[in-house]
């Protein structure tokens, strides 16, 4: 505590009785807090710093997005039919949250963004960027499906990436659902895009094809 000196504000030692400049009788001064009464509270400094910290994040992620997007290209108009045909029959099927994903949260693109271009996977039919919401749809999506149906079987796949999910969730999910979405092997057995998909599932989910009772077969078909 000290004392600041009425006359010319100069600040004083507490227990000084005059200025020690203009020799102002100060015994009669209240005292005043040491380092003034300006600074900010110490919670208000850890607020604004975590305010600088999120607003920094924030800027970093919007431009990590942006630059994925700026590297890619849009879809063209017909096929941005047959995606939005696709998720209608997800829709249909009682896909409700897989369908809110790919209608409001989702920027589908027609090539890879510079991300993808690093890490890209073969016979891939559709790529999906988490947690940016990206889903890049490749050449081979269009040219090889035989329906709407296989393509929201992809669609559906990609939707559990959308979640966080990894390959093993996503093809285990999709195959324990397909025969809700109606893609089965009465529909769709001998179509490219169903023995590829049955082929990879095998490979990510193997223990939906090995069970007691159908040595070597799908554990997921009716016994």
């Amino acid at each position: 505590m000290n004392k600041r000196c009425p006359n010319c504000r100069l600040v004083n030692h507490l227990h000084s009785t005059e200025c020690l400049r203009c020799r102002f009788d100060l015994t009669e001064i209240s005292s005043i807090p040491t380092g003034g009464a300006n600074k900010p509270p110490v919670k208000l400094k850890i607020l604004r710093r975590a305010v600088v910290c999120v607003a920094v994040c924030v800027a970093v992620l919007a431009g990590f997005y942006l630059s994925m997007i700026f590297t890619s290209a849009a879809l063209k108009h017909e096929e941005k039919i047959q995606i939005r045909n696709a998720v209608k029959l997800l829709d249909e099927k009682g896909f409700a949250g897989e369908v809110f994903l790919l209608n409001f949260l989702t920027s589908f693109r027609g090539n890879d963004n510079w991300l993808n271009a690093s890490t890209k996977f073969e016979n891939a039919y559709a790529a999906t960027n988490f947690p940016f919401e990206i889903i890049t749809v490749y050449p081979d999506f269009f040219a090889y499906t035989a329906d709407d149906t296989e393509r929201a079987a992809i669609l559906l796949h990609e939707a559990q990436h959308l979640k966080g999910a990894d390959e093993k969730e996503a093809y285990e999910y999709v195959w324990r659902n397909r025969s809700k979405l109606g893609w089965t092997r009465e529909t769709h057995g001998g179509s490219i895009i169903w023995q590829n998909v049955r082929r990879q599932t095998k490979e990510f989910a193997p223990n939906l094809f090995v069970c007691d009772w159908n040595e070597a077969g799908d554990c997921t078909e009716i016994k």
